[in-house]
């Protein structure tokens, strides 16, 4: 049997316990809006442009991490992760100050911003401080803490609402990010000497334009602009110059912000597809699992969140569990190979749901759906940081990040459009006849329907999440079929002595 991994030192676990606060921060405000928003309409006006509340958080925090991630490879982790925090901590508090929807809208984007260094300078910090045989364990809590901040996200929105106020989802932030902070500047120690370096700052406007094009058209399209519209249109267009732009530049520049050739590393390559079609199969389909427990059930917002809890907990259990596997036998190949297979059975039973699905089979269902993810996400960051060079970890791991973070944005799109238009085909053939169609998916104004037409709509609304979960399953059938490209490098029981540009790493016995 393989030895224990060694206790890690105080210093290590204070780094770390900051660093899962600032992750917690940073993932739950991707999801804690929600269940707010009707409230901060009703304050603020402004309904036309309520899905750029949390369109310019995704963006901003989409389009910031790339250029977090290769800073830090320059510039060293802590002070970038101290201007993320800071940059966040500023927009919480903007948000919670928002007079209008206009001003809420560009704090959120200022939010985005500091979120989107959290979450990859997180990870990257991992990276050095954790030698790579023992990194799984750790990571494993970052993938529970992903899975839980989604679950939670609008429970916590829907509680603060009713108890406090709406104000209160971005000022709750700023004690817990300043702990975070303080944990940082006292104990995550970097070299003090300046590097020069040759910042590629071509790279990174056409990265940011070309990102913020396809968050924009797949977040916007279909609902604030018709997929045919002269904005969406343009966006694709402007898409489909500046990536071609982007690649030529990072073959031109001395110290590109996301290195071509880590497209060359076969695990870097194998571990971004299959995060980016994770990331819409999960995104893309777990939004519809509250809305079919609202809609065919009459749970309310929060009960339908707690009946997700086996999902989050699902998730919890084989994320930790797989990086504690991980760390001892110090094999990581197996994991996504397992998960992505319980993800397509998950998603194929979820495409078994109907309007008479017992409850408690639907949480089963979503369990197994858990169970997979769990096993698969941190994973891949594992193993992208195995594979690069140290002097690359920042920009490897924004890039893993990145995959799944467009692969959500896409899903929530994509099955939207799939959803919407079965809709509309099962309640054209399921209403009583001259009966009127509801223009709203809102679970009261389906409950106030009368008998007959609330019924044939439970029946369509139940009918359409078919080929939903559908798709998202063969979706994750091909990304099951990508992990068996994976090459199961074995994990290295001491860090690399590499060290990046301006990163000391923690002198103390781990």
């Amino acid at each position: 049997m393989s030895e224990s991994p060694p206790e890690p030192a105080p210093r290590v676990r204070l780094i770390f316990g900051a660093l899962l606060l600032v992750l917690l921060l940073a993932s739950l405000d991707q999801t804690i809006v929600s269940t707010a928003l009707p409230t901060i309409v009703g304050e603020l006006g402004g309904l036309e442009h309520l899905s750029w509340v949390v369109t310019a958080y995704l963006l901003a925090a989409t389009v910031a991490g790339p250029l977090y991630g290769k800073f830090g490879d320059l510039y060293g982790r802590k002070k970038v992760l101290q201007t993320a925090i800071v940059i966040f901590l500023a927009g919480s508090a903007l948000c919670g100050l928002a007079q209008n929807m206009a001003e809420l809208i560009g704090f959120r984007a200022i939010q985005g911003l500091g979120a989107g260094g959290l979450m990859v300078v997180t990870l990257a910090v991992v990276g050095d401080i954790i030698p790579p045989r023992e990194r799984g364990r750790y990571q494993g809590f970052f993938g529970g803490v992903f899975g839980v901040s989604t679950i939670i996200g609008p429970l916590l929105g829907g509680f603060f609402v009713d108890q406090l106020s709406w104000r209160w989802i971005f000022y709750v932030n700023l004690p817990i990010g300043a702990v975070a902070l303080a944990v940082i500047a006292a104990v995550f120690h970097t070299r003090t000497e300046h590097l020069e370096h040759a910042v590629d700052y071509l790279g990174a406007v056409l990265l940011a334009g070309a990102l913020s094009s396809i968050v924009l058209f797949t977040s916007l399209g279909g609902t604030t602009w018709a997929w045919g519209s002269w904005q969406i249109l343009s966006l694709i267009a402007l898409a489909l110059i500046l990536l071609p732009a982007f690649v030529v530049a990072e073959r031109r520049a001395s110290e590109p912000i996301l290195p071509l050739s880590l497209f060359r590393n076969r695990t870097f390559a194998v571990t971004s597809a299959i995060g980016f079609i994770i990331g819409l199969a999960l995104f893309g389909a777990v939004t519809y699992l509250p809305l079919y427990l609202q809609i065919t059930k009459g749970s309310s917002p929060t009960s339908s969140g707690l009946q997700l809890t086996p999902l989050m907990g699902g998730l919890l259990v084989t994320s930790i569990l797989s990086g504690q596997l991980i760390s001892r036998y110090g094999r990581y190949r197996p994991f996504p190979i397992a998960g992505t297979a319980l993800t397509v059975v998950g998603l194929y039973l979820l495409s078994r749901l109907h309007v008479d699905t017992p409850a408690w089979q639907a949480m089963a269902y979503a369990t197994v759906l858990g169970l997979g993810l769990g096993a698969v996400m941190q994973v891949l960051v594992l193993a992208v940081q195995n594979a690069v060079d140290r002097r690359d970890m920042g920009v490897a791991t924004s890039g893993s990040t990145l995959f799944r973070q467009i692969g959500g944005s896409i899903g929530v799109s994509l099955f939207g459009a799939i959803f919407a238009n079965r809709l509309a085909t099962e309640l054209a053939s399921r209403l009583p006849h001259g009966a009127r169609l509801p223009t709203t998916t809102d679970p009261a104004t389906i409950l106030a329907l009368p008998t007959p037409v609330r019924n044939g709509y439970e029946d369509a609304f139940a009918a359409a999440l078919h080929p939903v979960f559908l798709s998202a399953a063969a979706v994750a059938l091909s990304a099951f079929a990508l992990t068996w490209l994976l090459r199961d490098v074995p994990l290295q029981r001491s860090a690399v002595p590499e060290a990046p540009p301006g990163f000391e790493p923690d002198p103390a016995p781990l």
